[in-house]
């Protein structure tokens, strides 16, 4: 069976998408990364990164995972970098004003939250299935769009947490509504909410409708699995092996979740994503 969700248009906001050409650098400036696999080196935040360029652009994107920077291919700030960089800064960069530099790196994953959120809630209003909360979910999302476009001060004093909290609730009961249509899908069987399958061999396996929010899929083989309807908010999808597998109609699936995984020409993501790169090398 398949989710009449799953032909649903993409998501038409384009200032959700991040646009690093108008951005100041901020992803590569104000977070802090630490030398792993999925960094070459040590990096405190607010310092920019070494590969970060006078123009604001990177100077070694086009070969990020050759050069030990994977982390930076899966990053995505959902837009917020440009609405810091353009919107509350009004264009004037840390460079620029150095005074106003700190302002703007703690700025920055406040909008990122926000930006994240405004995400969700316009998938909610995407999803047929989920039409019992629209208008909830078009409250919610007009009032955060308002707050991301308050001054550095109002962003900073929001109560994001009580935000996520509220916005949280409709995101589920949306999820309910949608995987509804599974039979036993709101079932115990197939609730893996935060379950740990790190590396669970989950070949072909039907998990139509399944609620796997922040489930950890660290290297699950999910070759060939049946994603349809599922529930996937927050769930841990890196080098999960996803060749083959069906994620069309799947729920809050962001870009960040494929580009942290594995496919190959045969898997099917939401047309809302699009397929990393790094699949096809």
């Amino acid at each position: 069976m398949t989710s009449p969700d799953a032909r649903r248009p993409a998501l038409p906001r384009a200032d959700l998408t991040a646009d690093c050409g108008t951005c100041f650098g901020l992803c590569c400036v104000a977070l802090p990364f630490a030398k792993s696999q999925d960094f070459a080196a040590n990096k405190n935040a607010g310092t920019p990164c070494r590969n970060l360029r006078s123009d604001f652009r990177c100077g070694i994107h086009a070969t990020l995972r050759d050069d030990g920077y994977r982390g930076c291919t899966v990053f995505d700030c959902f837009g917020a970098g440009q609405k810091v960089s353009q919107v509350t800064f009004d264009g004037v960069s840390w460079r620029e004003r150095p005074d106003s530099a700190r302002t703007m790196y703690d700025v920055f994953p406040v909008m990122r939250q926000l930006h994240e959120l405004l995400w969700y809630l316009e998938e909610v209003l995407a999803l047929r299935r989920a039409a019992a909360v629209h208008q909830d979910a078009r409250r919610a999302l007009d009032t955060i769009d308002l707050l991301t476009r308050a001054d550095a001060e109002e962003l900073l004093a929001a109560d994001v947490p009580a935000i996520r909290g509220d916005v949280n609730t409709l995101l589920l009961r949306a999820s309910e509504l949608v995987r509804a249509e599974v039979p036993g899908a709101l079932g115990r069987k197939k609730n893996h909410r935060g379950a740990d399958l790190v590396g669970a061999r989950l070949r072909k396996a039907d998990l139509r409708g399944a609620n796997l929010r922040g489930a950890l899929l660290v290297a699950a083989d999910l070759t060939g699995a049946d994603l349809r309807t599922a529930d996937l908010i927050g769930a841990d999808l890196r080098d999960a092996r996803l060749a083959g597998a069906d994620l069309t109609g799947s729920v809050f699936l962001t870009q960040a979740q494929l580009n942290a995984a594995h496919g190959d020409a045969t898997t099917k993501v939401p047309a809302a994503l699009r397929r990393p790169a790094h699949w096809d090398a």
